[in-house]
């Protein structure tokens, strides 16, 4: 595990939330944010608008027994995504990870139908890293993110998340079928700058395909 933020994951996860709502990245209460700091795990609630995400509103877990040390006063469950969150943590050493239904996001796995989405010669591939605590990718390297396909229930994705996370060891990103995405780092900042980043590419890989170019060149 790296260092500790500077600021509190209670303050950190209510603005990251409200951030990822102007970015229609979490509205309808979709989505879920989650940070790991020593042994206590931090999880926004399920059915919460991300833009009104409060401190006293999250979850605060045991990272060994799951168990619930802290939980809001309203009547709520920790994110759906929980259980997914846990394999980024304990299979991957991460720090952070968010998962966010962004448009974006949901329509590469549309345009391309196959296992991965991969695009190639984009400055933004700097800003993402080979593995949680590997190096940065190289502009003209091939980014390579999974497919899962999507299933009822964010419980259902498990088996389908730990495939991928075995089969691509250097990602730090998983794509869901008609749903959206996973993404998880070594910290907070890392976690949201390859957020940030391969929703960029996303949309650059989509309005490449409008104009008929190919994002493999």
């Amino acid at each position: 595990m790296e260092k500790k933020s500077s600021l509190p994951p209670p303050v950190l996860i209510p603005e990251l939330g409200h951030l990822f709502y102007t970015l229609g990245w979490m509205t309808g209460t979709g989505g879920g944010i989650s940070i790991r700091e020593g042994d206590t795990i931090f999880v926004t609630p399920s059915g919460i608008q991300k833009e009104r995400l409060t401190p006293s509103d999250l979850f605060l877990l045991d990272f060994h027994t799951r168990s619930i040390l802290k939980a809001p006063t309203l009547p709520v469950q920790p994110s759906a995504c929980t259980p997914l969150f846990y394999h980024c943590f304990q299979l991957r050493d991460a720090g952070a990870c968010i998962h966010t239904h962004s448009q974006n996001a949901l329509l590469v796995t549309l345009i391309y139908p196959g296992p991965t989405f991969t695009i190639t010669n984009q400055e933004m591939i700097k800003g993402i890293r080979r593995g949680t605590h590997g190096p940065g990718l190289a502009n003209t390297d091939t980014l390579v993110v999974p497919i899962i396909e999507n299933a009822p229930t964010e419980e259902d994705l498990s088996d389908g998340l730990t495939q991928a996370m075995s089969e691509y060891p250097d990602t730090c990103a998983i794509l869901v079928r008609n749903h959206g995405v996973f993404v998880w780092g070594a910290t907070w900042e890392k976690a949201k700058t390859m957020t940030e980043c391969y929703d960029y590419l996303f949309e650059v890989a989509i309005k490449m395909k409008q104009l008929g170019m190919d994002p493999h060149c």
